[in-house]
């Protein structure tokens, strides 16, 4: 870790003074740069008190979601070790596979925007992310995986958006197959995958995901439909703290899953936050639309739905209408 954002993860997990003499023992550098770093931290925008014979206390944070910040939350191992922060950018999903192909970023490399002025989610709708109120995240992996597997890394990022929000915020999000993140019925989160591969082999994908963490307004074409955090909470959140959760979450979830080569482990996990399990859905498939009550989904991920007269189908593909969410009949 960058040793700045050590020191800052040092004074935030302390909750109290923290002498240079310690930061310098527990890091390897001398008190003379402790203390330069510490001034950088100052003019970034971090309220750091020193005092005499006790040391060095974190007092105010900045609201940011820049890379030191979000580094000195985190804690893993392999995802977002390496953090590409804007303030802002066309679309996090885009420049990830731009350096994907040209620079030949690292597995794990998050990109982080504080605003996204061309964001894409599924079938090329607009997704909005305006200056510090939302999260704009991609993810970029090089998976060792057979691209048909590919499809279920979107339901393993839903999986690890929700668990970090429920374990976060006194608040039940719940996940609406095969990748969207709603509470209440609104959508908070939208996640869009994409892939570059050829037959057998897989050289990248993206995972973006956007979170509606502190909107308190909606355009009118999604105000319905739309929820964030502060909306449902009462309060502002943390951001940095909210993607360095889901980064956690995801590592955890997304090991289990190359394991397996399957969601066989993460299945009951992703079903027991289902919105739409055991609900009547509304399936509509090119050889025609048909209705039945949906059955959570199996290991490769697929939603099973039961109609009436006991067929069961698997659907893979394809939009899934959910009564009684987002206002769909």
């Amino acid at each position: 870790m960058d040793t700045k954002n050590e020191i800052l993860r040092i004074l935030r997990l302390s909750g109290g003074s923290v002498s240079g003499q310690e930061l310098s023992g527990r890091i390897g550098i001398s008190r003379t740069a402790v203390w330069k770093h510490i001034r950088a931290l100052q003019e970034e925008g971090y309220e750091i008190e020193a005092v005499n014979r006790k040391g060095y206390r974190l007092v105010g944070v900045p609201d940011t979601i820049a890379s030191g910040e979000v580094g000195s939350w985190l804690d893993t191992e392999r995802m977002g070790r390496e953090i590409r922060y804007f303030a802002s950018i066309d679309s996090t999903n885009q420049y990830a596979k731009r350096i994907a192909e040209n620079e030949e970023a690292k597995d794990g490399t998050l990109v982080i925007a504080d605003e996204q002025t061309a964001g894409k989610g599924r079938s090329g709708r607009h997704w909005v992310t305006p200056p510090k109120e939302a999260i704009a995240c991609s993810l970029l992996l090089r998976p060792r995986l057979a691209p048909e597997l590919i499809s279920m890394v979107t339901l393993v990022m839903g999986l690890a958006v929700a668990r970090a929000v429920n374990s976060l915020y006194e608040i039940h999000a719940g996940i609406k197959w095969p990748n969207d993140i709603v509470v209440k019925g609104k959508k908070l989160c939208g996640i869009l995958t994409e892939m570059s591969a050829e037959i057998g082999e897989v050289h990248y994908i993206v995972i973006g995901f956007g979170i509606n963490a502190n909107l308190t307004w909606f355009p009118e074409e999604i105000r319905l439909v739309a929820t964030s955090l502060k909306l449902e909470t009462g309060h502002e959140v943390n951001r940095a703290q909210l993607i360095a959760g889901v980064m956690e979450e995801f590592e955890r979830l997304y090991g289990l899953f190359e394991e397996d080569g399957s969601l066989k482990r993460l299945q009951d996990d992703y079903n027991a936050l289902s919105v739409n399990r055991n609900q009547p859905v509304r399936v509509l498939d090119p050889k025609g639309e048909y209705t039945g009550c949906s059955r959570g989904i199996d290991e490769e991920g697929a939603l099973i739905v039961e109609t009436q007269n006991g067929e069961i189908h698997r659907v893979v593909s394809g939009e899934v209408s959910v009564r009684g969410i987002y206002g769909y009949v």
